[in-house]
């Protein structure tokens, strides 16, 4: 009986194996590679996450630029240069196949920045102090 895919749980350790390793041959690449697209002068790239698919044909890159920039526009740039990043790629890694690259915003620092403004809000602290004292 064939084995199914079942991702409900999460990734499997292979997938997150194979991630980590394709995120860190990225940051090795985009470090040292010179991209010319006018998208990438001055802008510093992080690569946050890589999410494989289960066959590890896909990845999904979550990338945003560090310090001021647009994550949209970056992703955009570098879905341009995904068929050079997976060239360089299949030199830097050792697996069977080299993932196709999907590279996607990473907007998780946007809702961390929301979180924070909504918790230093005077009312909720004056809620959690509230809370602290015991009082209801």
């Amino acid at each position: 009986m064939a084995k199914r895919f079942d991702n409900t749980n999460g990734p499997s350790q292979r997938q997150l194996r194979a991630g980590e390793l394709i995120r860190h041959a990225l940051v090795d690449i985009l470090a040292r590679e010179g991209l010319r697209d006018p998208a990438f002068e001055r802008v510093m790239i992080s690569v946050t996450e890589v999410r494989p698919s289960p066959d590890l044909r896909t990845a999904k890159v979550f990338v945003a630029p560090l310090g001021s920039g647009d994550a949209k526009a970056l992703a955009a740039a570098l879905n341009k240069s995904a068929g050079f990043l997976r060239g360089r790629l299949g030199r830097e890694i050792d697996m069977k196949f080299t993932p196709e690259l999907h590279f996607q915003p990473d907007t998780s620092f946007d809702a961390a920045t929301k979180l924070d403004t909504v918790l230093s809000r005077p009312e909720v602290q004056r809620d959690l102090h509230r809370d602290e004292g015991g009082e209801d």
